[in-house]
Protein backbone atom coordinates (compact mmCIF):
# COMPACT_ATOMS: atom_id res chain seq x y z
CA UNK A 1 0.00 0.00 0.00
CA UNK A 2 1.36 3.41 -0.97
CA UNK A 3 0.77 5.46 2.17
CA UNK A 4 1.99 8.62 0.44
CA UNK A 5 -1.14 8.62 -1.72
CA UNK A 6 -3.55 7.91 1.12
CA UNK A 7 -6.21 10.52 1.74
CA UNK A 8 -5.80 12.27 5.09
CA UNK A 9 -8.33 10.98 7.60
CA UNK A 10 -9.53 13.56 10.12
CA UNK A 11 -10.97 12.26 13.39
CA UNK A 12 -12.24 14.74 15.97
CA UNK A 13 -12.80 14.30 19.69
CA UNK A 14 -14.95 16.81 21.58
CA UNK A 15 -14.24 16.12 25.23
CA UNK A 16 -11.44 17.63 27.30
CA UNK A 17 -10.79 14.32 29.06
CA UNK A 18 -10.43 12.55 25.72
CA UNK A 19 -8.05 15.32 24.62
CA UNK A 20 -5.84 14.62 27.63
CA UNK A 21 -6.06 10.83 27.20
CA UNK A 22 -5.05 10.99 23.54
CA UNK A 23 -2.07 13.25 24.22
CA UNK A 24 -0.95 11.43 27.37
CA UNK A 25 -1.12 7.97 25.77
CA UNK A 26 0.87 8.98 22.68
CA UNK A 27 -1.86 7.56 20.47
CA UNK A 28 -0.93 9.89 17.62
CA UNK A 29 2.47 8.20 17.34
CA UNK A 30 1.12 4.70 16.77
CA UNK A 31 -1.33 5.71 14.05
CA UNK A 32 -0.46 5.91 10.35
CA UNK A 33 0.78 9.31 9.19
CA UNK A 34 -2.37 9.90 7.14
CA UNK A 35 -4.58 9.76 10.27
CA UNK A 36 -4.97 13.14 11.94
CA UNK A 37 -6.54 13.46 15.40
CA UNK A 38 -8.12 16.85 16.08
CA UNK A 39 -9.58 18.40 19.21
CA UNK A 40 -12.96 20.07 18.98
CA UNK A 41 -14.75 22.39 21.44
CA UNK A 42 -14.63 20.05 24.43
CA UNK A 43 -13.08 22.52 26.89
CA UNK A 44 -15.75 24.77 28.46
CA UNK A 45 -13.23 27.36 29.62
CA UNK A 46 -11.74 27.59 26.13
CA UNK A 47 -15.07 28.48 24.51
CA UNK A 48 -16.17 30.99 27.16
CA UNK A 49 -16.71 34.27 25.34
CA UNK A 50 -14.74 37.42 26.09
CA UNK A 51 -17.98 39.25 26.94
CA UNK A 52 -18.63 36.85 29.80
CA UNK A 53 -15.17 37.49 31.27
CA UNK A 54 -15.64 41.23 30.86
CA UNK A 55 -19.00 41.02 32.63
CA UNK A 56 -17.43 39.17 35.54
CA UNK A 57 -14.58 41.67 35.75
CA UNK A 58 -17.05 44.56 35.76
CA UNK A 59 -18.75 43.04 38.80
CA UNK A 60 -15.55 43.68 40.75
CA UNK A 61 -16.33 47.40 40.60
CA UNK A 62 -19.10 46.74 43.13
CA UNK A 63 -17.72 46.90 46.68
CA UNK A 64 -20.29 44.41 47.96
CA UNK A 65 -19.59 41.63 45.42
CA UNK A 66 -17.52 38.46 45.75
CA UNK A 67 -16.95 36.24 42.74
CA UNK A 68 -16.79 32.47 43.28
CA UNK A 69 -15.06 30.71 40.40
CA UNK A 70 -13.24 27.58 39.36
CA UNK A 71 -9.50 28.14 39.27
CA UNK A 72 -8.96 27.69 35.54
CA UNK A 73 -11.17 30.71 34.82
CA UNK A 74 -8.77 33.13 36.53
CA UNK A 75 -6.26 33.58 33.70
CA UNK A 76 -8.72 33.63 30.80
CA UNK A 77 -8.71 37.10 29.26
CA UNK A 78 -11.70 39.14 28.28
CA UNK A 79 -11.23 41.96 25.81
CA UNK A 80 -8.17 43.30 27.65
CA UNK A 81 -7.62 41.65 31.03
CA UNK A 82 -8.35 38.63 33.21
CA UNK A 83 -9.80 38.05 36.67
CA UNK A 84 -6.35 37.25 38.04
CA UNK A 85 -5.14 40.69 36.95
CA UNK A 86 -8.10 42.50 38.50
CA UNK A 87 -8.83 40.60 41.69
CA UNK A 88 -7.89 41.75 45.14
CA UNK A 89 -7.36 39.68 48.26
CA UNK A 90 -10.94 38.70 49.00
CA UNK A 91 -13.16 39.68 46.06
CA UNK A 92 -12.43 36.58 43.94
CA UNK A 93 -12.54 33.20 45.67
CA UNK A 94 -11.60 29.90 44.05
CA UNK A 95 -14.16 27.14 44.64
CA UNK A 96 -14.32 23.50 43.60
CA UNK A 97 -18.09 23.00 43.31
CA UNK A 98 -21.34 25.00 43.28
CA UNK A 99 -21.90 23.87 46.87
CA UNK A 100 -18.74 25.73 47.88
CA UNK A 101 -20.34 28.92 46.55
CA UNK A 102 -23.41 28.26 48.71
CA UNK A 103 -21.19 27.83 51.77
CA UNK A 104 -19.32 31.04 50.94
CA UNK A 105 -22.55 33.02 50.58
CA UNK A 106 -23.80 31.78 53.97
CA UNK A 107 -20.52 32.79 55.60
CA UNK A 108 -20.58 36.27 54.02
CA UNK A 109 -24.20 37.47 54.29
CA UNK A 110 -23.10 41.11 54.01
CA UNK A 111 -21.86 40.46 50.44
CA UNK A 112 -23.51 39.46 47.18
CA UNK A 113 -21.78 36.29 45.99
CA UNK A 114 -21.79 35.53 42.25
CA UNK A 115 -20.92 32.01 41.12
CA UNK A 116 -19.40 31.78 37.63
CA UNK A 117 -21.33 28.81 36.26
CA UNK A 118 -19.39 27.54 33.24
CA UNK A 119 -19.64 24.17 31.51
CA UNK A 120 -21.53 21.83 29.21
CA UNK A 121 -24.37 19.42 29.97
CA UNK A 122 -21.95 17.52 32.20
CA UNK A 123 -21.92 20.19 34.90
CA UNK A 124 -25.29 21.80 34.10
CA UNK A 125 -27.35 19.29 36.17
CA UNK A 126 -25.48 19.89 39.44
CA UNK A 127 -25.62 23.64 38.82
CA UNK A 128 -29.36 23.33 38.13
CA UNK A 129 -29.88 21.35 41.33
CA UNK A 130 -27.95 23.99 43.28
CA UNK A 131 -30.01 26.82 41.76
CA UNK A 132 -33.25 25.04 42.67
CA UNK A 133 -32.07 24.53 46.25
CA UNK A 134 -30.93 28.15 46.58
CA UNK A 135 -34.25 29.40 45.19
CA UNK A 136 -36.17 27.35 47.74
CA UNK A 137 -33.89 27.58 50.77
CA UNK A 138 -31.49 30.47 50.26
CA UNK A 139 -29.09 32.05 50.84
CA UNK A 140 -30.63 35.20 49.39
CA UNK A 141 -27.27 36.75 48.56
CA UNK A 142 -26.13 34.13 46.01
CA UNK A 143 -26.47 34.71 42.27
CA UNK A 144 -25.36 32.78 39.17
CA UNK A 145 -23.59 34.17 36.10
CA UNK A 146 -24.06 31.40 33.57
CA UNK A 147 -22.04 30.43 30.50
CA UNK A 148 -23.47 26.94 30.06
CA UNK A 149 -23.19 25.49 26.57
CA UNK A 150 -25.00 22.73 24.66
CA UNK A 151 -22.97 20.23 22.65
CA UNK A 152 -25.52 19.39 19.94
CA UNK A 153 -25.59 22.84 18.24
CA UNK A 154 -21.83 23.31 18.13
CA UNK A 155 -21.33 19.85 16.62
CA UNK A 156 -23.87 20.65 13.92
CA UNK A 157 -22.07 23.95 13.36
CA UNK A 158 -18.72 22.21 12.87
CA UNK A 159 -20.01 19.33 10.76
CA UNK A 160 -21.86 21.77 8.47
CA UNK A 161 -18.75 23.89 7.92
CA UNK A 162 -17.37 23.25 4.42
CA UNK A 163 -13.89 24.20 5.62
CA UNK A 164 -13.80 21.30 8.06
CA UNK A 165 -13.99 17.85 6.54
CA UNK A 166 -14.38 15.58 9.56
CA UNK A 167 -14.31 11.88 8.67
CA UNK A 168 -15.14 10.45 12.11
CA UNK A 169 -16.21 11.67 15.53
CA UNK A 170 -15.45 10.52 19.07
CA UNK A 171 -18.53 11.78 20.91
CA UNK A 172 -18.20 13.43 24.34
CA UNK A 173 -18.48 10.59 26.84
CA UNK A 174 -19.34 12.67 29.90
CA UNK A 175 -22.07 14.60 28.13
CA UNK A 176 -23.40 11.37 26.65
CA UNK A 177 -23.68 9.87 30.15
CA UNK A 178 -26.13 12.68 30.95
CA UNK A 179 -28.00 13.04 27.65
CA UNK A 180 -27.81 9.42 26.51
CA UNK A 181 -26.20 7.85 23.47
CA UNK A 182 -29.20 8.55 21.26
CA UNK A 183 -28.51 12.29 21.58
CA UNK A 184 -25.57 11.83 19.19
CA UNK A 185 -27.06 9.50 16.58
CA UNK A 186 -27.66 12.55 14.39
CA UNK A 187 -23.94 12.64 13.61
CA UNK A 188 -24.27 9.47 11.56
CA UNK A 189 -27.91 9.73 10.50
CA UNK A 190 -27.75 13.35 9.27
CA UNK A 191 -24.11 13.79 8.29
CA UNK A 192 -23.27 10.20 7.27
CA UNK A 193 -20.18 10.28 9.46
CA UNK A 194 -19.19 7.32 11.66
CA UNK A 195 -19.32 8.13 15.36
CA UNK A 196 -18.43 6.31 18.57
CA UNK A 197 -18.85 6.87 22.28
CA UNK A 198 -15.95 5.46 24.26
CA UNK A 199 -14.42 5.59 27.73
CA UNK A 200 -11.39 7.57 28.84
CA UNK A 201 -8.62 5.06 29.43
CA UNK A 202 -6.03 4.76 26.68
CA UNK A 203 -7.35 1.35 25.62
CA UNK A 204 -10.91 2.72 25.42
CA UNK A 205 -9.86 5.60 23.19
CA UNK A 206 -7.68 3.37 21.02
CA UNK A 207 -10.61 1.00 20.51
CA UNK A 208 -12.79 3.95 19.54
CA UNK A 209 -10.28 5.27 17.00
CA UNK A 210 -9.74 1.88 15.37
CA UNK A 211 -13.48 1.31 15.23
CA UNK A 212 -13.81 4.59 13.32
CA UNK A 213 -10.95 3.67 10.99
CA UNK A 214 -12.63 0.36 10.15
CA UNK A 215 -15.69 2.29 9.03
CA UNK A 216 -13.91 5.12 7.26
CA UNK A 217 -11.67 2.76 5.30
CA UNK A 218 -14.59 0.57 4.30
CA UNK A 219 -13.96 -2.54 6.39
CA UNK A 220 -17.35 -2.11 8.06
CA UNK A 221 -20.49 -0.09 7.35
CA UNK A 222 -20.87 3.48 8.59
CA UNK A 223 -22.70 3.47 11.90
CA UNK A 224 -23.05 4.98 15.35
CA UNK A 225 -21.63 2.74 18.08
CA UNK A 226 -21.72 3.07 21.86
CA UNK A 227 -18.58 1.45 23.32
CA UNK A 228 -19.20 2.97 26.76
CA UNK A 229 -22.38 1.17 27.75
CA UNK A 230 -21.33 0.79 31.38
CA UNK A 231 -21.89 4.54 31.80
CA UNK A 232 -23.92 5.63 28.77
CA UNK A 233 -27.46 4.37 28.24
CA UNK A 234 -29.63 5.14 25.24
CA UNK A 235 -31.74 7.74 27.05
CA UNK A 236 -29.25 9.06 29.62
CA UNK A 237 -29.79 10.24 33.17
CA UNK A 238 -33.48 11.11 33.51
CA UNK A 239 -33.10 12.96 36.82
CA UNK A 240 -30.24 15.11 35.52
CA UNK A 241 -32.20 15.99 32.40
CA UNK A 242 -35.27 16.81 34.49
CA UNK A 243 -33.26 19.29 36.59
CA UNK A 244 -31.93 20.99 33.45
CA UNK A 245 -35.39 21.10 31.90
CA UNK A 246 -36.90 22.74 34.97
CA UNK A 247 -34.22 25.38 35.55
CA UNK A 248 -32.91 26.27 32.10
CA UNK A 249 -34.19 27.31 28.71
CA UNK A 250 -32.32 27.39 25.41
CA UNK A 251 -31.09 30.59 23.83
CA UNK A 252 -28.48 31.61 21.28
CA UNK A 253 -25.04 31.43 22.83
CA UNK A 254 -21.74 33.20 22.20
CA UNK A 255 -18.61 31.08 21.72
CA UNK A 256 -15.09 32.46 21.92
CA UNK A 257 -13.55 32.73 18.49
CA UNK A 258 -16.73 31.44 16.84
CA UNK A 259 -19.49 33.93 17.60
CA UNK A 260 -23.19 33.32 18.00
CA UNK A 261 -24.48 29.75 17.68
CA UNK A 262 -28.25 29.23 17.65
CA UNK A 263 -29.83 27.53 20.66
CA UNK A 264 -26.44 26.65 22.11
CA UNK A 265 -26.79 28.25 25.56
CA UNK A 266 -28.64 27.20 28.71
CA UNK A 267 -29.96 30.20 30.65
CA UNK A 268 -32.18 30.55 33.71
CA UNK A 269 -35.90 30.64 33.00
CA UNK A 270 -39.12 31.62 34.69
CA UNK A 271 -39.02 32.20 38.42
CA UNK A 272 -35.36 31.21 38.60
CA UNK A 273 -34.35 34.38 36.74
CA UNK A 274 -34.41 36.02 40.16
CA UNK A 275 -31.03 34.39 40.76
CA UNK A 276 -29.55 35.45 37.42
CA UNK A 277 -26.61 37.81 37.94
CA UNK A 278 -27.19 39.31 34.48
CA UNK A 279 -30.53 40.63 35.68
CA UNK A 280 -29.37 41.58 39.17
CA UNK A 281 -26.43 43.64 37.91
CA UNK A 282 -27.63 44.54 34.39
CA UNK A 283 -24.68 42.82 32.70
CA UNK A 284 -24.32 43.38 28.96
CA UNK A 285 -23.03 40.75 26.53
CA UNK A 286 -21.47 43.36 24.28
CA UNK A 287 -17.69 43.35 24.13
CA UNK A 288 -14.75 44.69 22.20
CA UNK A 289 -12.43 41.94 21.03
CA UNK A 290 -8.94 43.07 20.20
CA UNK A 291 -6.90 41.29 17.49
CA UNK A 292 -4.72 38.48 18.79
CA UNK A 293 -2.15 36.15 17.21
CA UNK A 294 -3.74 33.32 19.24
CA UNK A 295 -5.37 30.75 16.97
CA UNK A 296 -7.59 29.10 19.58
CA UNK A 297 -10.69 29.60 17.45
CA UNK A 298 -9.22 27.58 14.56
CA UNK A 299 -8.03 24.91 16.99
CA UNK A 300 -11.43 24.67 18.69
CA UNK A 301 -13.10 24.24 15.30
CA UNK A 302 -10.65 21.53 14.29
CA UNK A 303 -9.23 23.60 11.45
CA UNK A 304 -5.76 23.43 12.98
CA UNK A 305 -3.88 21.30 15.46
CA UNK A 306 -2.06 23.16 18.27
CA UNK A 307 1.38 22.41 16.85
CA UNK A 308 0.37 24.16 13.61
CA UNK A 309 0.12 27.48 15.47
CA UNK A 310 3.31 29.56 15.12
CA UNK A 311 2.98 30.77 18.72
CA UNK A 312 2.67 27.29 20.23
CA UNK A 313 5.47 26.33 22.61
CA UNK A 314 7.53 29.41 21.70
CA UNK A 315 5.61 32.52 22.73
CA UNK A 316 2.56 30.66 24.07
CA UNK A 317 3.29 28.38 27.03
CA UNK A 318 1.45 27.48 30.26
CA UNK A 319 3.57 30.09 32.04
CA UNK A 320 2.69 32.72 29.43
CA UNK A 321 -0.59 31.60 27.82
CA UNK A 322 -1.82 33.64 24.88
CA UNK A 323 -5.23 32.00 24.83
CA UNK A 324 -7.58 29.77 26.83
CA UNK A 325 -6.59 26.57 25.01
CA UNK A 326 -3.23 26.82 26.80
CA UNK A 327 -4.74 27.87 30.15
CA UNK A 328 -7.22 25.12 30.96
CA UNK A 329 -5.95 21.63 31.72
CA UNK A 330 -8.65 20.42 29.30
CA UNK A 331 -7.45 22.70 26.51
CA UNK A 332 -5.93 21.14 23.41
CA UNK A 333 -2.81 23.33 23.52
CA UNK A 334 -2.19 22.59 27.19
CA UNK A 335 -2.48 18.84 26.62
CA UNK A 336 -0.23 18.92 23.56
CA UNK A 337 2.38 20.99 25.41
CA UNK A 338 2.38 18.82 28.52
CA UNK A 339 2.49 15.45 26.78
CA UNK A 340 4.78 15.93 23.82
CA UNK A 341 5.09 19.21 21.96
CA UNK A 342 8.42 18.21 20.43
CA UNK A 343 8.78 16.21 17.19
CA UNK A 344 5.17 16.55 16.08
CA UNK A 345 5.25 16.04 12.35
CA UNK A 346 1.56 15.47 11.54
Amino acid sequence: MNLENKKTIRIMEVCGTHTQAISKSGLRYILPDYVKLLSGPGCPVCVTHEAYIDGAINLLSHDNVILATFGDMLKVKGAFSSLSEKKSKDNVITVYSPEDAVTLARKRPEKKVVFLAVGFETTAPIIAATIKDVYENGPENLFFLTALKRMDPILRFILSDDRNKIDGLICPGHVASVLGGDAFRFVTEEFQIPAVICGFEAENVKKGVYNLLDQIEGRSSVSFINLYRGCVSKSGNKLAKAFMGEIFQREDGYWRGIGKVSNSALVLKGKYKRLDAKNEFNISEETKVRPSPCQCSEIILGLKAPYECKQFGIYCTPENPMGPCMISSEGACSAHYKYGRVSFDK
